[in-house]
Formats: C-alpha cells, structure tokens, sequence
C-alpha cells in the first residue's frame, strides 16, 4: 500500500485503516488506543507548550511538584488551536512519591464544573502512587485561551 501526505481535512466514506504517527501513534480503525509520547516534569517548573503538546506528562519527584501550564497563546500555537479544538492531557505520578499539582497560567481558566466542584472536576492535585493518574481536558475558546477541567 503506498503511503500519502495530506494537508488539511481529509474525509472517507468507508473509514481509515492506518496508523497515525509524530507524538501520538495509534491505530485509527482498530483497536482504538493511542500510545502518547511521554515527557518528564521532575521538579517544580512551567511546562513548555512542546511538553504539553505530547499528551502525557510523567513525574517520579520525591518533593511535592507544581507544573505550571503554559499561556493560551504557547499552547494554542504548538498544538494549532482554534476555538472549538479540544484537547487531553494526562499527568502520570505513578512512580512519584509526593503530589503533582496543576496551576494554570494567562489565558487559561477553571471551567465552571471546576469552580462548582473542586473536590472534582476541579481537582488540580495528583496523588502519588499506584492512583497517581489524572486526565485533563482543555478546551479552546479562541486560538490563544483555553478552559481547564480535570475529566479523570
């Protein structure tokens, strides 16, 4: 089978078979998964838009640890945005022994489930260990703001 490059939306009337490649790699039509690409945040930092652009942030810091989120407009460049594109984040702590913690910088927001519902949706801390494991998702109002809520 030969191997083409697109530019753009591309659309089927029977559905794609095929792997994906670059930071997330999967099969479209199969199993359903997608690995991601990790990257290591070990001490307290500001992620790069490029870190959080893989998906998947991993984190084995003995000290409590803040990851502060890049600004709408880093992020929206890396990752393309535009209103309407949304967008999951994972942050593994499983090989951590302190807590995780998201602040999210200029042109991101807790979304409103979050503000209502701290204890959930807007829990921003991530427990060391075997239930180290938070999924976020951020959703774009503009190509350089973004709303933050956590989804698992």
């Amino acid at each position: 089978m030969a191997s083409t490059t697109f530019s753009g939306p591309v659309t089927s009337t029977n559905g794609f078979i095929g792997a994906l490649t670059g930071n997330v790699t999967g099969n479209i039509a199969g199993t359903g998964r997608i690995t991601h690409t990790p990257t290591a945040i070990n001490a307290t930092a500001t992620a790069t838009a490029a870190q959080v652009a893989t998906g998947y942030i991993t984190s084995t810091s003995a000290a409590a640890t803040a990851i502060t989120l890049p600004t709408g407009t880093l992020l929206g460049a890396a990752l393309g945005a535009v209103q309407g594109t949304v967008f999951d984040l994972y942050i593994d702590n499983t090989a951590g022994a302190s807590t995780v913690t998201i602040v999210v910088a200029t042109n991101g927001i807790l979304s409103t489930g979050a503000a209502d519902t701290p204890g959930s949706f807007g829990d921003l801390t991530i427990a060391a260990g075997v239930t180290g494991l938070g999924r976020f998702t951020l959703m774009f109002s503009s190509a350089t703001a973004y709303v933050f809520t956590r989804t698992a």
